[in-house]
């Protein structure tokens, strides 16, 4: 366990509570790399780490195997999983596609003037971020930005769906946002898909969509080329 940071002792709750607080700390350190791919994570090691027993440490890793994070074998304890550019290019990219570019249609005729000035606030986030050199807060108003269309097409088996995928996109969303020379092409980018939502044309939103979560993956290229 010597690659979780230093933390202090857990505050005290319930058991729900400081599963959850556990999930959040593991959850972090398996998504920005702290903990990398096959780090071996046992119920002992973590609770002593995090000053807590080890029952909340046994419901989040339980968990955090369901969001697919981490998994467990008999006999041979929890181990962490990485999230490899094949299963990026051909599982979370494709379904990413296929649910962002239905939510988005659904969303395009909802959305509200309160809603683009939301949408607007969390590209100003990413910009900021940005400036500040900040690759995980970059990553997460990415997240928060894709997630929110969602959430406001009222597809509720879209937000599902997204929800069951949302901690590995995270995890490569944290993985690739070091490899962009400008990061401000990130705001960018979520500026063209506010604007092809304001334009109304479902055809170029799809494009744009398709587009966007295509250059965003590439962790081997630059997208800012």
């Amino acid at each position: 366990m010597s690659a979780l940071p230093a933390l202090p002792a857990l505050p005290s709750g319930s058991l729900a509570s400081r599963r959850e607080t556990v999930a959040d700390v593991l959850r972090e350190a398996i998504t920005s790399g702290r903990l990398q791919a096959g780090q071996k994570l046992t119920e002992s090691g973590v609770a002593e780490q995090l000053g807590t027993s080890r029952a909340p440490v046994r419901e989040a890793l339980r968990q955090l195997e369901q969001e697919g994070l981490v998994i467990s074998y008999p006999y041979r304890g929890t181990e962490v999983l990485g999230v490899s550019q094949e299963e990026i290019e051909n599982v979370l990219v494709p379904v990413r596609i296929s649910l962002e570019k239905f939510a988005f249609r659904k969303a395009m005729p909802r959305l509200t003037d309160a809603d683009y000035a939301h949408l607007r606030s969390l590209v100003d986030n990413m910009e900021a971020a940005a400036d500040a050199n900040d690759a995980a807060l970059l990553a997460d108003e990415d997240i928060r930005f894709h997630e929110a269309v969602v959430t406001l097409s009222g597809q509720q088996h879209c937000l599902q769906i997204w929800r069951s995928i949302q901690p590995r996109v995270r995890a490569y969303f944290r993985r690739d946002a070091s490899h962009y020379s400008d990061a401000t092409v990130v705001a960018a980018q979520h500026r063209e898909l506010i604007d092809a939502l304001l334009a109304g044309d479902e055809h170029a939103l799809d494009r744009a969509v398709t587009d966007h979560i295509n250059t965003h993956f590439r962790a081997t290229e630059d997208p800012s080329e």
